[in-house]
C-alpha cells in the first residue's frame, strides 16, 4: 500500500482528495498497488467533510510516520510550505506540489534535498494547471536542444484581456468581473502585475535550459497599463494583446527571460487563446514548433496534474527521478536588450514627427482617436534603439510585436 497525505485543504487540496477517492480504483490499477489517502493537514476544522476522520493539525504526525510515502503540498507560498517540504524530504518522503512560488524560488535546493534522501520532488501542476508541459519537456522533447519558450501562463490576465477585446470593458471593469466569477483573487497583484507568470517562466526556463532561473532575475511587466485604445489599435491590424512569458537560449549558456504584454499577430496560434485558457509554445532544434493548450487553473484540472505525479511516484517509490537542473548564477540571465522585434507605440505625436524619429512605420487607426494621438508599428529593432528614438516623446504605450 502507498500512503498519501495532503497539506492544505483549499481548492487544490480538496480537489486532490476528490480525485484520489473518486478515481481510486483506476489509480490502483495503474499503479498495481493500493494508493490511499491517510492524512490531511490543515489548521481549520471541517466537521462536515467526508474526510473528517483524516484531519490532523500537527505536521510531526506525518513526519514521524514510517508508513507515509508521499506528501502533497498545496499550501502555497514559500514560508510554511518550504518548512514542511524540507522536513518531509529529510524524512525520506516524496513530495508533490502545485506551488509555483516555492519551485521557482527554492526548486534547486529542494530537488537536491530529494536526491540526497532517496525520494522525489515533482511539480507538474506548478505550471499550466492540468496542461501536461513539464514532463514532456524532460521526456518527450529530451532529444531536442530547446531554443525558446513563449507562453500565455496566467488565466486571470488572459480572461481580463479577452473581456477587454470582446466586450469593450476597461481593465478595471474586466478585473471586477473576473473577481466576481472567481477567476481573480481579492488581491490580484500576483496575477495582473505578472508575478505569477514570472514564476512559471522561471520553472520552464530551468527545465528547458538546465539551470535555476530566479524570479528576481526576470524583468516583469503586467497588464495594468493596457488600455481600450491599445486593444482597438491592435485589432485594426488583426492583432491581440497578450501577456507573455518568454525564455530564450542565448550564446555561452546564458538565458534571456522576461514577462510583458505583446501584440500577437493573428496568424500566430497564441492570438486565439482566450478566457482562462493557457498555451505554451516550445521550439526545439529537431522538432521545430509545438504548442501545449488547456485550462491553466481550477480545482480538478490542477488536481489531475498533482495526482498524475502521485501515480508516477507510487509506481516505483525508489526510482531516481532527478530530472532537475543545476544551480543558477547572478549573471545567468541576460537582458532582452539585444532581442530584435517590431514595436507597437501609442503616443502624443504628429505623424511627421513619428516618421522622422522612427523611419518607416505602419500607421494604425481607431474610431474616436483624439487629435494629436498617433499609433504605429515600427520596423524591427532592439529595445535600446526604440527607447532612443522615443526619447522625450509623450508615450502612452509601447509593446513588442510577436510575429
Amino acid at each position: 500500500m502507498v500512503n498519501v497525505a495532503i497539506l492544505g485543504f483549499g481548492t487544490v487540496g480538496s480537489g486532490v482528495a476528490e480525485v484520489l477517492t473518486t478515481n481510486g480504483g483506476l489509480i490502483d490499477g495503474r499503479v498495481n498497488n493500493q494508493v490511499r489517502l491517510k492524512y490531511i493537514v490543515d489548521v481549520r476544522d471541517f466537521p462536515d467533510s467526508p474526510y473528517k476522520d483524516l484531519f490532523v493539525k500537527d505536521f510531526a504526525v506525518l513526519e514521524n510516520d514510517p508508513e507515509l510515502d508521499i506528501v502533497v503540498e498545496t499550501i502555497g507560498g514559500a514560508t510554511i510550505a518550504l518548512d514542511f517540504t524540507t522536513r518531509a524530504l529529510k524524512a525520506g518522503k516524496s513530495v508533490v506540489t502545485s506551488n509555483k512560488e516555492l519551485v521557482a524560488t527554492h526548486g534547486y535546493e529542494l530537488l537536491q534535498l530529494a536526491k540526497d534522501h532517496g525520494c522525489s520532488y515533482l511539480f507538474e501542476a506548478s505550471v499550466g494547471g492540468g496542461i501536461p508541459i513539464l514532463r514532456p519537456l524532460t521526456s518527450c522533447l529530451a532529444a531536442n536542444e530547446l531554443e525558446q519558450i513563449t507562453g500565455i501562463l496566467n488565466g486571470t490576465t488572459n480572461y481580463i484581456l479577452t473581456r477587454m477585446i470582446k466586450a469593450g470593458l476597461t481593465f478595471d471593469q474586466a478585473l471586477k468581473e473576473a473577481q466576481a466569477n472567481g477567476y481573480a483573487e481579492k488581491d490580484p497583484t500576483a496575477d495582473v502585475d505578472g508575478h505569477d507568470a514570472c514564476r512559471k517562466i522561471c520553472i520552464l526556463a530551468a527545465l528547458a535550459f538546465g539551470r535555476h532561473v530566479y524570479p528576481d532575475q526576470v524583468p516583469t511587466q503586467g497588464i495594468r497599463n493596457v488600455t481600450l485604445e491599445d486593444v482597438a489599435y491592435a485589432d485594426s491590424v488583426g492583432c491581440k494583446i497578450k501577456l507573455l512569458g518568454r525564455a530564450l537560449r542565448r550564446p555561452e549558456g546564458k538565458v534571456c527571460a522576461f514577462v510583458a504584454p505583446h501584440l500577437v499577430q493573428g496568424e500566430n496560434p497564441l492570438s486565439g487563446v482566450e478566457d482562462v485558457f493557457n498555451a505554451i509554445a516550445v521550439t526545439g532544434n529537431a522538432i521545430g514548433d509545438v504548442m501545449f493548450y488547456g485550462r491553466g487553473a481550477g480545482k480538478l484540472p490542477t488536481a489531475s496534474a498533482v495526482v498524475a505525479d502521485v501515480i508516477d511516484i507510487a509506481k516505483d517509490l525508489k526510482k531516481d527521478r532527478h530530472n532537475g537542473w543545476e544551480e543558477g548564477a547572478p549573471d545567468l540571465v541576460v537582458s532582452a536588450d539585444s532581442l530584435v522585434s517590431a514595436w507597437y507605440v501609442r503616443a502624443q505625436v504628429t505623424v511627421d514627427e513619428a516618421k522622422r524619429r522612427c523611419g518607416e512605420i505602419q500607421l494604425l487607426a481607431r474610431s474616436g482617436a483624439p487629435a494629436g494621438e498617433a499609433a504605429f508599428l515600427t520596423a524591427p529593432m532592439t529595445e535600446p534603439e526604440i527607447q532612443e528614438k522615443l526619447a522625450g516623446m509623450e508615450v502612452g504605450s509601447r509593446f513588442r510585436v510577436l510575429a
